[in-house]
């Protein structure tokens, strides 16, 4: 039975870490630095464990929980909730495959009764990856600079994949778990960008790192869409996504509030608060959805899942950029300060458009998807 009481309190615990979280917001966001503190609280309250199963040591919440909760905590802190979202994916696929009898068991006690933090390397490799590998006696050595490794500086195991050129099979991508205290790995200093500069998402470099023959999960020819991806898409769009939302509901608040401070606002004004209110509804609309395909892990693994995922994920990201933009436009001058926070929610929101399918891919996919079948 799902622990309700500890399920809710995580929920509400939610607002409250957030307004302590954005008081360290605009430090992270200034220097680069990783939202470390933030993230020794979430631990030590057990949020990075919260998805798993109950009879596995977790706190047996919901997946649409997990969404909502990083929706919240992202209109304190982009940063913190972007980070975590990709710790929470990495599990939420682990969940589906544990409730549809595919395994995953041992992997979900050992993170709940470790408090493990895992690393996601999913965006760059995709379908390529990148890399080399080379067959040793007992696994193989790998070497590779897997980029966009949010939580670098505090994860525990990453979920990385890397190409090999298989003897019989020809290029295949092989996918597989590398502790980030193994010998030859490495964190590099360079995450410095526009925005959500807090996640700590610098590159992890492996030198010749041994994976042994055990380790691999998956073996999938390289390049080519395969049904993993439908599961991937499915539990972690929705997740990734509820951070932007929060963003910009977080910026149309903050535009709204400055409109009701007008004593007479012009028509212009309130139309443009108008539109701002339908901007917003689109990407909850379109986020709502996502949750509800998701369908808290009852789902199957289906490509017309991944190509109504990553539709979705396009409109929200282009309506949560939209939402932020019309807030600035509708603060004006004001919202050009970095004091007023409305600024950095404008940069952190940018990053909706890099996640994958960035826009152009998507829009081939889904193309291709849609002449093809039989729908």
């Amino acid at each position: 039975m799902k622990n309700e009481v500890m399920e809710m309190s995580l929920h509400d615990m939610a607002h409250e870490l957030g307004k302590k979280f954005e008081l360290r917001a605009s430090l992270h966001d200034r220097d680069g630095s990783f939202v470390k503190e933030n993230y020794l609280e979430l631990k030590e309250l057990k949020y990075f464990s919260a998805l798993i199963p109950e009879e596995l040591g977790g706190g047996g919440m919901s997946h649409s929980e997990m969404c909502d909760i990083l929706r919240i905590i992202s209109q304190y802190c982009g940063s913190t909730a972007l980070a975590m979202s990709m710790h929470q994916h990495l599990i939420s696929a682990n969940v589906w495959k544990y409730k549809n009898g595919q395994g995953a068991e041992d992997t979900l006690r050992k993170i709940a009764s470790k408090n493990l933090i895992l690393v996601s390397t999913g965006a760059k490799d995709w379908l390529e990856s990148n890399g080399d590998m080379i067959k040793v006696d007992g696994g193989y050595l790998v070497t590779a600079t897997k980029h966009f490794t949010s939580q670098a500086p505090i994860g525990d195991m990453m979920i990385i994949s890397a190409p090999y050129k298989d003897p019989d099979k020809g290029w295949q991508v092989l996918h597989f778990p590398v502790p980030y205290g193994a010998d030859g790995v490495s964190v590099m200093d360079n995450w410095d960008t526009l925005g959500m500069r807090g996640t700590g998402s610098h590159s992890t470099k492996l030198e010749n790192v041994f994976v042994p023959d055990s380790a691999i999960v998956l073996a999938r020819p390289q390049g080519e869409y395969h049904p993993v991806f439908n599961v991937v898409l499915t539990v972690a769009m929705p997740l990734i996504m509820a951070v932007y939302v929060g963003v910009a509901e977080k910026a149309a608040s903050m535009a709204i509030q400055f409109a009701k401070g007008i004593v007479k606002p012009k028509d212009h004004l309130i139309s443009a608060i108008g539109k701002l209110n339908n901007t917003l509804t689109n990407a909850r609309l379109n986020w709502e959805s996502m949750i509800r395909i998701t369908n808290d892990f009852d789902f199957k693994p289906i490509k017309i899942n991944g190509h109504e995922m990553i539709t979705r994920k396009t409109n929200v990201a282009h309506s949560c950029i939209d939402t932020v933009t019309q807030a600035m436009e509708i603060v004006g001058g004001q919202g050009y300060f970095k004091k007023m926070q409305l600024e950095r929610l404008f940069r952190d929101v940018q990053g909706a458009k890099y996640h994958p399918y960035q826009e152009q891919e998507q829009l081939l996919f889904s193309g291709e998807f849609l002449l093809k079948e039989n729908i």
